[in-house]
């Protein structure tokens, strides 16, 4: 048993996941990776079960994520990815096409910078802010990346004339 344990710990830092899809029959989500040991790209198939059109994508790749037969495999896998591939499943099992899941989800994961978050629930709001902190993570640049900069000085044009805020005059006045 306890060789069995350290079988899963090795297999866990060994892999190296390249691509994640989904296959709508049988249902699967279907994982490409590279075991770093023998420098080869392998398939791993997790089947889908119990999932219909009325599921909810996101306990399921919560699941799938935390299954402990796929866990050391979906590790690099981001939750988001794996809810988005459900969500094909469901467009799928729904009857849309391809394309209307595409637009659904492109919907679904994109924020509106007019609209109001305060009007939203916890659930949605939680969604929303973490598709924000996605996106910074993707657009930050580290220390490590090619094109860092440390200290970077921007001068704004003054080609427009700067508008005044009435809310610093006024303070002014009373000190």
């Amino acid at each position: 048993m306890l060789f069995l344990y350290f079988s899963m710990v090795y297999v866990r830092m060994m892999c190296t996941a390249k691509k994640c899809g989904v296959r709508f029959q049988p249902p699967a989500i279907i994982l490409i990776y590279e075991n770093e040991m023998k420098g080869k790209n392998r398939q791993r198939i997790m089947p889908v079960r119990n999932f219909s059109k009325f599921s909810d994508c996101g306990r399921a790749a919560e699941q799938l994520k935390n299954n402990p037969r796929h866990k050391g495999y979906l590790e690099q896998v981001s939750l988001r990815q794996l809810e988005k591939l459900f969500s094909f499943l469901r467009g799928y099992l729904l009857g849309q096409s391809l394309a209307e899941t595409m637009e659904q989800i492109q919907r679904e994961t994109t924020i509106d910078p007019e609209e109001d978050l305060n009007k939203l629930d916890d659930k949605e709001l939680a969604k929303r802010k973490s598709i924000m902190d996605e996106l910074f993570e993707k657009n930050q640049k580290k220390k490590d990346d090619p094109n860092f900069v440390y200290d970077i000085e921007v001068d704004f044009p003054q080609d427009e004339q700067l508008q005044s805020c009435g809310w610093d005059t006024e303070s002014a006045d009373e000190f």
